[in-house]
């Protein structure tokens, strides 16, 4: 494909050369823009919920519910960038914000994808760790080194978001007479060949290999407990419920895009004609970023309906404010009392003070 008519290397290109007017565009330029608008206000609203209680209650957080938190966090950031993404199909891809804002919010989208899936990958090797290396790795899992991961994370995300970074750009397309933000590669440039197999390997592949290995030696362990009552705790496989539906969420919502960035892979090497899947890839390559997005407004949805944990800390900085609000009203009360006892107690010293042959002499 060329680089103004091929989708990103992740899929998720602002605009071609040659869309065409079809009811399938036409579909995508009405349905797209609400969904992606209403998605962006929800999920900003959940994970702004779940990023406070986590905030509240940060030192009380175990080293899973620091990674989730710093997932949830790569999460609002992506939403944040969404609602531009969303006038942008409005305007049929004429891209109104700028070269930078062209680089900075495909850059965000690159770096939340990577940033989450090897948050989830920490996830993975924590429980793995604390079920079937307990008393070995009871070192490797502190706070301080979960904190330091999350950091590390974010700079891995950004290094791997630099060919975005790089390839984003403003360019005027002529046969659609519009300004588009596109990744532009040079013509057979090794570029979007390196990108998409990093797409496809560093971002999928690996993690997912690791999240498996991981996984079945988690159900390997719960099972063995399971058997044995005396060690078997009941939090921990609900802990495990909550991990488990965060991963397979990540999963569902991101595969068709991993497909679809092979596809590409595979049209670039004409190993598949390109005639011939180019209108789907156009296609899909849309609705499966759409798709991507709907995992960060999930999220918090799973930690508040199935995060038995979660709905603990909620619930104690619900009784930590009423207690906070009953204290305030009961110091304010006191406050009332007090004052009214020493202003009677005043009057009353200065009756009892009097001269009583002061008051004969009236």
């Amino acid at each position: 494909m060329s680089s103004e008519a091929s989708a990103s290397s992740e899929n998720t290109s602002y605009g071609r050369s040659d869309l065409p007017d079809t009811p399938e565009w036409q579909m995508i330029y009405t349905i797209a823009p609400p969904y992606i608008l209403i998605l962006s206000i929800l999920g900003l609203l959940f994970n702004s919920f779940v990023l406070a209680v986590f905030v509240a209650q940060r030192d009380h957080l175990t080293v899973a519910e620091i990674y989730l938190s710093n997932l949830a966090l790569a999460d609002f950031l992506l939403l944040c960038g969404l609602p531009f993404w969303a006038m942008n199909i409005l305007n049929k891809f004429e891209w109104s914000y700028g070269d930078a804002m062209c680089k900075l919010i495909n850059s965000i989208i690159v770096i939340n994808y990577y940033t989450s899936i090897y948050t989830l990958v920490m996830i993975s090797i924590d429980r793995y760790l604390a079920l079937v290396k307990t008393m070995k790795a009871r070192w490797l899992r502190r706070k301080r080194y979960a904190k330091m991961m999350c950091f590390i994370l974010w700079l891995l995300g950004l290094f791997l978001s630099l060919p975005t970074m790089i390839h984003r750009k403003i360019k005027f397309i002529d046969k659609q007479n519009t300004t588009a933000c596109i990744l532009d590669y040079a013509n057979d440039s090794p570029w979007k060949f390196s990108h998409q197999n990093l797409m496809n390997v560093v971002g999928f592949v690996l993690p997912i290999l690791v999240i498996v290995f991981s996984s079945w030696n988690i159900i390997k362990a719960l099972s063995q407990r399971m058997e044995n009552a005396a060690f078997h705790d009941f939090k921990d496989t609900k802990a495990m419920v909550l991990i488990f539906a965060v991963m397979l969420l990540f999963l569902l919502c991101w595969f068709p895009f991993q497909v679809l960035t092979l596809l590409d892979t595979l049209c670039d090497l004409n190993v598949l004609d390109e005639t011939l899947w180019s209108n789907t890839l156009d296609i899909g390559s849309q609705v499966s970023i759409y798709l991507g997005f709907l995992n960060s407004m999930l999220n918090p949805l799973l930690y508040v309906f199935s995060g038995h944990y979660f709905k603990r800390k909620v619930n104690a900085i619900y009784r930590r404010v009423r207690h906070q609000r009953r204290g305030s009203d009961m110091t304010t009360y006191q406050r009332s009392v007090v004052s009214t006892y020493v202003n009677r107690t005043e009057q009353i010293r200065h009756v009892v003070l009097l001269n009583p042959k002061d008051h004969i002499g009236l």
